[in-house]
């Protein structure tokens, strides 16, 4: 009988991001935990890829079923000759990130316009720390080349933010956290609070999210049980005891003492329902080309709601 209920599963594979306990995507990893995939029917193998940009371009590929990935890179990297994949979850607003200005620049660095002339570290080029500084230097109308960006992996980051070597860094948890508590900085610009994203950018977006080919083999029952899967996942991160979770997710949750800080920042940020709605999907591409342009080879559609795949949460909800 288990052989036969396992023969009618319908198998796929899911891209992610190399690091598992990213807040952005931990949805995904809740729903592998605790079998909610497997409770609706589905097999999934969860592949572990180079970044947002390795899993986006595994999905163009045609090497994976669905990718979690960024919004940013599903456009840039996960086009299959020049058509863009569609948005079936909504994951995440925004980024959980936090612009620090360590203790010794406090006094000269107020807002984000002071950081004209002034050393700022980023984790990485094209990472999300570095996609939403330029956002907000943008609208802060200060010119990106104006502001020296040093590049220093998230480790090396929090150790320049703790010595002072840089006036400003833009980083993630667990160093966000520790930095502040330990008062070697000051939160400057904090994306980790829940409704902050709308707030700092003046619009809501979407960030994270399970994007599918535009031309997928998997059928709209099998996406609805997908997003089935997920909206149960989105309950248990709302509403689940930390340490329950943590027990579940093992290696996904990072190291103990970083778990914290974790879940409470996929908390602010995750997309309460999975629902993306035009509006977001707008504003979000509005903000990706102030960062530079798409591809020339991507074909946008007329209507954006083509690259949302609608029906399938909409019957994941009933």
């Amino acid at each position: 009988m288990i052989a036969a209920l396992f023969l009618l599963q319908t198998a796929l594979t899911l891209g992610t991001p190399g690091s598992a306990a990213s807040p952005e995507y931990l949805a995904v990893h809740v729903a592998q935990a605790e079998g909610l995939f497997e409770a609706e029917g589905l097999s999934v193998s969860l592949r572990a890829l180079s970044g947002e940009g390795g899993a986006a371009k595994e999905l163009g590929d045609g090497r994976v079923d669905l990718a979690a990935t960024s919004i940013d890179e599903a456009l840039r990297q996960g086009h299959a000759r020049g058509v863009p994949p569609r948005l079936l979850f909504g994951l995440s607003h925004t980024a959980p990130v936090a612009l620090l200005v360590t203790s010794s620049q406090a006094g000269s660095v107020r807002a984000v316009g002071d950081l004209a002339g002034k050393g700022v570290g980023i984790p990485a080029p094209g990472s999300p720390e570095h996609a939403l500084l330029v956002s907000l230097l943008v609208r802060a109308r200060v010119p990106v080349h104006r502001v020296p960006l040093q590049s220093m992996g998230g480790a090396g980051l929090a150790r320049a933010i703790a010595s002072g070597a840089v006036a400003a860094g833009m980083i993630g948890e667990p160093w966000a956290t520790d930095l502040v508590q330990a008062g070697a900085a000051t939160a400057l610009v904090d994306f980790r609070r829940a409704g902050a994203g709308a707030e700092l950018l003046g619009a809501e977006t979407v960030y994270g999210a399970v994007v599918v080919p535009a031309k997928s083999r998997l059928k709209d029952a099998d996406l609805a049980a997908v997003d089935r899967a997920l909206l149960r996942a989105l309950e248990r991160l709302k509403g689940a005891p930390a340490e329950e979770l943590a027990g579940r997710l093992r290696g996904a949750a990072g190291r103990p003492n970083e778990w914290p800080a974790r879940l409470a920042a996929a908390r602010a940020v995750l997309v309460r329902d999975g629902a993306v709605s035009v509006d977001m999907l707008e504003e979000s591409l509005r903000l990706m080309k102030q960062r530079g342009p798409l591809p020339a080879s991507v074909l946008l559609p007329r209507r954006l709601s083509e690259l949302i795949v609608g029906e399938s949460l909409r019957r994941a909800q009933q």
